[in-house]
């Protein structure tokens, strides 16, 4: 009796450090559907129903002591090439970087959309970092993009953050995004790359139904292109 409990002990870190690439998921759920759901406050439909891809870090940790750091893990989706709707789930650490408001230290909500081809090529490196390989805006907020500047038009990423309750396009300067191999073998079994997830057709986990089926419903316009 006392080996089995010895061995649940030893077991629990273990099943619970599993756990956590699914309960991140539910995370990033929760806090796509409260963006969105909040009246005017959210992403404009018009931007999502165009972007190549979208990218949800919940809960980044901010750091301002002498040297800030910045700390989080997320998903990136992006649109299938062979139909309608978006692909399963790939994994992402970001890591370090500025933003345009200095946080505290504090944990930020963080949604990403990639607007062009050339972004979500870069973005499927295994490395990639925001402003270097590819220009990245602050982007509006409201049910639509009218209110666009020249920079957000022209950006390869616009960004958003939420901290404290408040909501606003968040200029995000030389964080680095790597694919986290180690998150995607929880999820799906085996260490796939990041392309290969969200371009191959690699099917959804059962915990990423919910966040696509609310892209789905933001973004239901078709790509022309």
């Amino acid at each position: 009796m006392r080996s089995i409990l010895v061995a649940a002990l030893a077991l629990t870190p273990l099943m619970a450090k599993d756990n956590e690439p699914v309960k991140r998921l539910n995370e990033a759920t929760a806090v796509f559907s409260e963006i969105m759901g909040a009246p005017d406050k959210g992403i404009p439909q018009d931007l999502l129903e165009n972007a190549h891809c979208v990218v949800i870090v919940p809960d980044l940790k901010t750091a301002a002591f002498v040297v800030g750091g910045k700390y989080g893990k997320g998903y990136l989706f992006c649109r299938n090439k062979k139909g309608p709707g978006w692909s399963a789930p790939a994994t992402v650490r970001i890591e370090g970087g500025s933003f345009g408001f200095q946080i505290g230290g504090s944990s930020t909500d963080l949604i990403m959309l990639v607007m062009n081809a050339r972004g979500a090529e870069k973005l499927l490196e295994s490395k990639f970092t925001l402003g270097a390989e590819g220009s990245v805006a602050a982007g509006p907020v409201g049910r639509t993009a009218t209110a666009q500047t020249d920079a957000q038009m022209h950006a390869d990423i616009l960004s958003w953050s939420r901290s404290q309750g408040l909501f606003a396009g968040v200029a995000l300067e030389g964080a680095t995004l790597r694919q986290d191999l180690d998150d995607n073998a929880t999820l799906y079994g085996k260490k796939l790359e990041n392309r290969d997830i969200v371009t191959t057709g690699v099917r959804a986990p059962k915990a990423a139904a919910k966040l696509i089926a609310m892209l789905n419903k933001y973004s239901f316009r078709e790509r022309k292109n």
